[in-house]
């Protein structure tokens, strides 16, 4: 290695009591997280988006790298730096320099020998020669008017990026916008000027990278959908009709993704990853392989303690401590982070449409500690304004033990698609970036959480046949912008049948107009539906029963629909009524009354913790009671019993939690 004496002059400034105090943690948490480090035959530094998202994310990666140099804790099994990485095939981007900071096999944008090689590589002399816009310097710059065209493939960048205000003003500027994508409804396809139709992963072939450096083969599971091309054709075929036009021949030539692939593998030669050795009929005849590949697959890389360096030392980078870019202050106390939910991916585009990924959290909301509401008066439940000085997003706060004192959390996935009348979530985000890496920094925005007057409420929802789903999707969002507060979500069925769920809120009674477009909507607007209005209090309740099921039985029919309009919580409990599909009925005149609900009112169901097996929280507290013996006997003789956590695993955790605070029924 080279460099630790510089890094060992750094770290001495920073003795574990400076440390504890800028992270926040118990200075014997940093002592014994030491000593484990250094006693244990192997350690392994798992983590995710909190280093990487941080103006100073390269810093804090490369932290973790010299920790790991230091101790020697790399180049063996169960040791190492592991990033799990939040996008599929990230690897394999990085390798083919599908970024603005790499070149084709990990070569450097500012090295002209790196440019000189894929320009012979390719043949193509006239390569720009230095490195790209990163996502939010294009949008930076699109919304200055430096860039006049946006070809945008596979993401959502008015969903995703941060400071959504500059990413929209980007894109309303731009001349042109392109949007190659999957999925017709996300927020960035209303600026599309056009729309190409991309293959999904199950519809193309080609391969895949994962964490451990093995390329795997993905093949097409069924033939892409009308019109949609995988995406290298689409870039290939428009790249032909450009080439026609300057009256050249085409540049891409391939007619297959294995064509590419070979010319991927040509451009590793040399490099850190080289994989000349491989070939396509090896990934289909022997399965995944390990690069680099010369000769053969390598499983581990390091062993001898050589590195890709020129000299095969490894460099420790010594980098000074970093704040982030924005402190919390007097005006905005809070720090919000943002996060994953268990069920979702990125901006939900795909798992967004499927209605039991809501099970588990099913509601956008901004988590913070209830020491903080006690604090600012703030009610579990309650309506608030989230603002930063780039924007607000209004939504449901939840008190949270888990979260930090001052802190707030909000899952990444709430975009305009889902919450309307709002950029969200990253409408409050900033664009600040790292020098290096240039992610920016979504892990801190300070904040401020104030109560926001919405007091009028309203619900509706709809039972539909799964052709009519999307339609309804798009009506409702169509009205989202017109609420204070609104979002529209799918509902977990319990039949053939989908529904959606749209809750919105306002400062003054929703206007007659507004609300009789929705009933229209929701079908409600028929003579046979249920119907109460008081028009002075702003009270209203349109309710229609689901005669399609034991053959139209009244006394049986839950709600197919439903529409209410209240202040607050007035006649919220029908919303449950309708999502547990209950015999409506049962309720009678409560049904239209605009009092207090009846005492046997459906109750708000258990949260869901397991969804490949349907298991909500009450029944597994149940199950542990009499489940007997040490944490991981009675987390045991549960699957064996209710089979949550069985599949997927993704409920694991939250099942050990129960474990250790569900105490087992006494024996008399």
């Amino acid at each position: 290695t080279e460099g630790f004496d510089t890094l060992k002059a750094l770290v001495s400034d920073w003795p574990p009591a400076r440390a504890a105090q800028v992270c926040g943690v118990k200075e014997a948490d940093i002592w014994q997280a030491a000593e484990w480090f250094a006693t244990s035959p192997s350690s392994l530094s798992l983590y995710c988006q909190g280093l990487n998202q941080s103006s100073s994310g390269t810093a804090k990666n490369t932290a973790l790298i010299n920790l790991h140099l230091a101790t020697g804790q790399i180049g063996r099994p169960g040791a190492g730096p592991f990033s799990l990485t939040g996008q599929p095939n990230a690897m394999g981007g990085r390798e083919s320099g599908g970024m603005a900071t790499l070149l084709p096999g990990h070569r450097d944008p500012g090295r002209s020998e790196d440019w000189a090689e894929i320009e012979s590589l390719w043949g193509v002399p006239d390569l720009p020669g230095q490195r790209g816009h990163t996502a939010v310097e294009m949008f930076e710059a699109a919304a200055r008017g430096e860039l006049k065209a946006l070809w945008i493939v596979c993401t959502n960048p008015a969903q995703s990026m941060p400071d959504q205000a500059t990413v929209r003003q980007a894109l309303e500027r731009c001349e042109l916008v392109i949007l190659q994508e999957a999925f017709a409804h996300t927020a960035t396809a209303r600026y599309a000027d056009y729309l190409l139709p991309a293959a999904t992963w199950g519809e193309k072939e080609g391969t895949v990278t994962n964490s451990e450096r093995r390329i795997s083969r993905v093949r097409a599971a069924v033939p892409a959908a009308g019109e949609a091309r995988a995406d290298w054709r689409i870039a290939r075929d428009i790249g032909a009709l450009i080439d026609a036009g300057l009256g050249r021949p085409p540049r891409i030539a391939a007619a297959q993704a294995e064509d590419l692939w070979l010319e991927h593998r040509e451009a590793t030669r040399g490099r850190d990853l080289d994989i000349t050795g491989l070939s396509w009929a090896t990934l289909d005849r022997d399965g995944p392989q390990q690069w680099p590949y010369v000769t053969g697959p390598t499983a581990r890389l390091y062993t001898e303690g050589r590195f890709a360096t020129a000299d095969g030392r490894a460099r420790f980078i010594a980098r000074a401590y970093v704040a982030t870019a924005e402190a919390a202050s007097v005006q905005r106390p809070f720090a919000l982070t943002t996060g994953r939910m268990r069920d979702q991916w990125h901006g939900m585009s795909r798992s967004g449409s499927v209605p039991r990924l809501f099970a588990h959290e099913g509601r956008p909301l901004v988590r913070i500690n209830p020491a903080d509401a006690t604090r600012h008066q703030l009610a579990d439940g309650a309506l608030v304004h989230v603002r930063s000085s780039r924007g607000e997003v209004v939504m449901p706060v939840k008190l949270d033990d888990n979260i930090a004192p001052a802190g707030a959390d909000i899952a990444m996935h709430w975009g305009d698609e889902f919450i309307g009348a709002q950029l969200g979530v990253n409408a409050v985000t900033q664009g600040a970036f790292c020098p290096d890496s240039k992610q920016p920094e979504l892990k801190f925005s300070a904040v401020a959480i104030e109560p926001a007057q919405l007091p009028w409420r309203l619900s509706a929802c709809a039972w539909v046949a799964p052709e009519d789903g999307p339609r309804l999707r798009e009506q409702l969002r169509a009205l989202m912008p017109r609420f204070g507060y609104a979002h529209c979500l799918p509902e977990p069925g319990k039949g053939a049948q989908v529904g959606w769920a749209f809750e919105a809120a306002c400062a003054e009674v929703p206007a007659p107009e507004l609300v009789d477009e929705l009933a229209a909507v929701l079908g409600l607007n028929e003579p046979a539906v249920l119907r109460y209005a008081d028009a002075r209090r702003g009270r209203l309740r349109l309710l229609n029963l689901d005669k399609s099921i034991d053959g139209g039985d009244l006394q049986t029919a839950p709600l197919q629909a439903l529409l209410r309009v209240g202040q607050h919580g007035e006649g919220a409990w029908l919303v449950d009524l309708w999502r547990e599909r209950t015999a409506a009925a049962t309720f009678g005149r409560w049904l239209l009354s605009p009092g207090a609900p009846p005492s046997n009112a459906a109750a708000a169901p258990s949260p869901q913790v397991c969804n490949c097996f349907d298991v909500r929280e009450d029944a597994i507290r149940v199950t542990l009671t009499r489940c007997s013996g040490t944490p991981a006997e009675r987390l045991a003789q549960l699957q064996g019993e209710k089979r949550c956590g069985t599949q997927c695993g993704s409920c694991l955790p939250a099942l050990r939690r129960l474990v250790a605070t569900t105490p087992e029924e006494a024996t008399a």
